[in-house]
């Protein structure tokens, strides 16, 4: 079966590459959508983390700064003036005045890794004529204090120093907590989005937190682009590995559409091979039980279709029949009751006065009533046959004895008419049948070969092999049958020589008995002419002395 663009093979793959291609395109969409805002409020969060770390990171150097200052050990501590020009900034306020190098470090590397810079600031010198600040602190763009002022200005923009902050656009309030305020903002001098961080220490320092945003813009698109190559090559891969491994659940599909194919065609001897209990496993399975169930149910109904026509055909066979059965013995009982009549009617007028020719009278009539009577009892024991109300009787017997009996008991006839009957077989030859029945047919055969005998007068009766059949072939020496009436002499009433027939007394019903025995059977039966004589034959099982 060819995978057209309608096969289910095609449609998987074809499904496979719309999946894969359609999560491609909604992830694009969800990042160009959604990823830069979901960062700008993670960032936010970060940003709020890294601002109480840092908070509490300081405060506990300050602990430690003090409890140093209480046990004694200020003297290993440098002054004030000496942290300001050291450290970037220091007052006499009492203000923060200085961060172990370890914790320095420590702050550093915490901003750096958030991507934060973070400035904090001792004070901030407004009224000056150069505005300027105090740095205490400088983290997260390389570590280092002696940043200029200007970068610091330019960091608290607008917040501390009208007029400094210019290059501030589309500010806009985030978030806002009782320590600090988190704002997203435009540098139009830096072309890039920030967001940022102002609040103010346990000690009164502020601190200035910002983390650029344009570079996650940039990894959105990177991303994206990333995206898209690794879709097409799934796409690819999956669709390869999809083409192998559908064969899988096609090549079965395909399998089961052909036996459903043989099924329409009334073809149920052909099954699917369960190979798994998957669904497709089970299918196969109420497959094969459909092909077992429709094919008894079939042959059911056939079964049932044929007795109907039988019974159809037998109703129509007994209509005709019956028809045929009043017509025929109408006719074949006419004569014998005429003449009876006639005779009958001759004998009370006292037509012949002697007693030889009433004696005379007498025997036609007796004569011709007997014929009536043998007549009519073939004709009741064709009509059995044939209505099949007398069933068969099968049995197992030997063939020999009966043939013999039945040739017996016509030697008597044999005498009168000088006939030679040779009977050779001397085994017995057992077959199956039922005897009574087999005992008419060969009735009939030898008795119409004696009524047909002429010639040398031979009559020869032989059992002739035939496989698993015996043949039983009674050939008689006399005129042949005309080849365009061996047909018909089967036929009831049917006679091949009226006259000759009227002149020994036949009914022609003989051959119908034997047609319809050897039916009864299912056995063969026929007739043949020989170039001496005619010879009619039967078949039967042949079975094993036991």
């Amino acid at each position: 079966m060819k995978h057209g663009k309608h096969s289910v093979r095609v449609k998987m793959i074809a499904l496979t590459f719309a999946a894969i291609f359609g999560t491609v395109a909604l992830c694009l969409v969800l990042n160009e959508t959604f990823l830069v805002r979901y960062y700008e409020l993670s960032k936010q969060k970060t940003l709020g983390n890294v601002y109480e770390q840092v908070s509490f990171l300081i405060a506990e150097e300050e602990k430690k700064a003090d409890a140093a200052k209480d046990s004694g050990t200020a003297d290993n501590t440098e002054s004030p003036d000496d942290l300001g020009k050291s450290e970037g900034s220091s007052d006499s306020s009492g203000r923060t005045e200085g961060i172990s190098e370890e914790l320095r470090l420590e702050l550093d590397i915490l901003c750096s890794k958030s991507n934060i810079t973070t400035v904090i600031i001792n004070d901030i010198l407004s009224d000056a004529p150069r505005p300027s600040v105090i740095v205490s602190y400088f983290f997260g763009i390389g570590g280092k204090d002696d940043q200029s002022e200007a970068v610091i200005r330019d960091l608290l923009g607008d917040y501390f120093f009208p007029g400094y902050g210019e290059g501030v656009k589309e500010k806009q309030l985030e978030l806002e907590t009782e320590k600090y305020s988190i704002f997203s903002l435009y540098d139009a001098r830096m072309k890039s989005q920030y967001i940022e961080l102002v609040g103010s220490l346990d000690d009164g320092s502020i601190v200035l937190m910002r983390s650029n945003v344009e570079s996650m813009r940039e990894s959105v698109k990177v991303a994206n682009k990333f995206l898209v190559y690794v879709g097409i090559g799934s796409a690819v891969i999956i669709s390869v590995i999809m083409f192998f491994v559908s064969r899988r659940f096609t090549d079965p599909i395909l399998r089961l559409a052909d036996i459903a194919k043989h099924m329409s065609e009334l073809n149920f001897d052909i099954k699917y091979k369960v190979r798994s209990m998957d669904e497709i496993g089970e299918l196969g399975n109420s497959i094969n039980v459909l092909a077992e169930k429709l094919k008894q149910t079939i042959s059911e109904l056939k079964s049932a279709n044929n007795e109907l026509q039988m019974d159809i055909e037998r109703k129509t066979q007994a209509d005709e029949m019956r028809k045929e059965f009043l017509s025929n013995v109408t006719h074949e009982l006419k004569t014998p009751i005429a003449l009876i009549q006639g005779y009958a009617e001759g004998l009370k007028d006292n037509i012949n006065e002697s007693a030889e020719d009433r004696e005379f009278y007498c025997d036609v009539i007796i004569d011709e009533a007997g014929k009536m009577n043998t007549m009519v009892k073939k004709l009741l024991t064709l009509n059995h046959l044939e209505f099949g109300t007398a069933p068969v009787e099968f049995g197992r017997f030997n063939l020999t004895e009966v043939v013999r009996a039945v040739l017996n008991s016509t030697e008597i006839l044999a005498k009168q008419k000088g006939v030679t009957v040779h009977f050779e077989q001397t085994e017995p030859v057992y077959v199956w049948a039922d005897e009574y029945m087999i005992e008419e047919v060969l009735t009939n055969y030898i008795s119409n070969a004696f009524h047909h005998v002429a010639g040398a007068n031979i009559i020869e009766v032989k059992m002739i092999p035939q496989g698993q059949h015996i043949r039983v072939a009674v050939f008689n020496t006399g005129s042949p049958i005309p080849e365009e009436e061996l047909e018909k002499v089967w036929i009831k009433f049917y006679k091949v020589d009226k006259a000759r027939t009227r002149e020994y007394g036949g009914s022609g019903i003989g051959l119908s008995i034997v047609k319809a025995v050897m039916e009864a059977h299912n056995q063969a039966y026929g007739v043949k002419n020989h170039s001496s004589g005619v010879e009619f034959w039967f078949e039967l099982d042949n079975t094993v002395e036991m």
